[in-house]
């Protein structure tokens, strides 16, 4: 029998049987990343891309980078290169716990923080521990489109609640509480996908109605330190509820390619249970990655860093909405975030934005629609835009031909 008849009869046997049939209800029902399939349509370097999440690139400190990864090569050894604790080593564990308190006049340790491969990891660690098929999980409308993906695995009901510009619709949100959740998950600094913060007193309030309740509160704050207007304020939970979770992460402060994001949490129980799937998932995060963050946190100024990251970011947001307020139909609203990397943009109903988007791909500009982040479909006017992966330049003559095709479709 010929290598070429083998080929084909193994070709027909495995189609034979289908692997449908044995994929999970959760994976067949979680559908692959909106972001993902937009990034590729917009990868060609004609395209003026306002749809990743992606930090500027002339941010990353790279010589420093360099610098330290020599250093740990040279001076933590075999170390570097060995398997570790899950929860990550110590001395950085340590170093996020002080930068926190520093921040906030919290209390946190080194017991109390664990690393993360990521803070997408978070997400999907927190699922695993939180979440059975049916459980209630009480997110933002809008929200993070990969925190919906990494949830919807474990088959939650998701209960969203309106976010306004000061924070949460309280009579909805109380309506979720009641309804029953486990865990409910906030972005409250510039928030993604709308760069919208919560106020002092939209924060006081979600505490107020949080007080009492037994459920996990997580903060995912990956922003909090690219604040470029106004004054920083504090978490809604933290160390102020008895599950208070921050989510933290390195990747758009220093590098996102490490993939090194963190959890800070008073409650061990919770912790204990999350490095538990932890284990499961990968052992550790990446321990020579680990090594470098640390070495280069402490071989650096981290706020001297930050000023010129805000300062870029900041520059970039009013090009945007300065744009958007000469070009843009009047019937078009937009947020004008305070910090972070996103906007958002609101078009009259009967606009679908997903339609929206090849048109404006047409004219090699290109945006995230609104409806990926909801948690529950159906067509949306929205649409998330990111200012911070372009000069000023294309950012204007960008949004002067995302003008076009929204007036276009008007």
């Amino acid at each position: 029998m010929s290598n070429e008849t083998i080929a084909t009869e193994t070709t027909e046997a495995v189609g034979e049987l289908p692997i449908d049939e044995l994929l999970s209800d959760g994976i067949t029902n979680t559908p692959p990343s909106f972001v993902r399939a937009i990034l590729a349509a917009a990868s060609d370097p004609a395209v003026t891309s306002f749809a990743g999440g992606l930090p500027n690139p002339i941010s990353f400190p790279q010589e420093a980078l360099l610098e330290s990864m020599q250093r740990v090569v040279a001076e933590r050894g075999a170390d570097a290169f060995q398997y570790s604790a899950t929860a990550g080593i110590e001395g950085l564990r340590d170093w996020i716990a002080r930068r926190y308190n520093k921040r906030f006049g919290t209390d946190y340790t080194a017991d109390d923080v664990l690393i993360t491969t990521g803070s997408q990891q978070i997400l999907d660690l927190l699922g695993k521990v939180l979440l059975d098929k049916g459980d209630g999980v009480i997110v933002e409308k809008p929200t993070y489109l990969a925190a919906i993906q990494a949830f919807a695995l474990n088959q939650p009901t998701f209960h969203e609640v309106e976010l306004t510009e000061d924070g949460l619709n309280i009579d909805e949100l109380n309506a979720a509480l009641d309804a029953g959740a486990k865990m409910i998950y906030l972005i409250p600094n510039f928030q993604n996908p709308t760069g919208l913060t919560y106020s002092a007193e939209g924060r006081r309030q979600v505490r107020e109605a949080l007080t009492g309740r037994n459920i996990v509160v997580v903060e995912d704050d990956p922003y909090g330190e690219l604040r470029f207007e106004g004054e920083s304020l504090p978490y809604i939970g933290g160390t102020a509820l008895p599950h208070g979770v921050i989510m933290g992460s390195f990747s758009k402060t220093v590098t996102p390619g490490f993939r090194m994001g963190y959890i800070l949490t008073k409650d061990h129980a919770l912790l204990k249970a999350i490095n538990t799937a932890k284990e499961a998932a990968d052992l550790h995060t990446n321990v020579f990655a680990q090594y470098v963050i640390l070495d280069y946190l402490e071989h650096n100024d981290l706020d001297e860093h930050l000023v010129k990251i805000r300062n870029l970011y900041r520059d970039q947001a009013r090009a945007m909405t300065d744009a958007m307020a000469e070009c843009f139909p009047a019937e078009v609203s937009f947020t004008k975030p305070e910090g972070g990397m996103f906007l958002w943009a609101t078009l009259p109903e009967g606009i679908n934005t997903m339609d929206l988007f090849p048109k404006a791909l047409e004219r090699n500009v290109a945006f995230v629609p609104g409806e990926p982040f909801y948690a529950e479909p159906g067509a949306r006017s929205t649409m998330r835009l990111n200012f911070t992966n372009a000069n000023e330049e294309t950012i204007r003559d960008g949004i002067r031909r995302l003008a076009e095709a929204i007036a276009e479709a008007l």
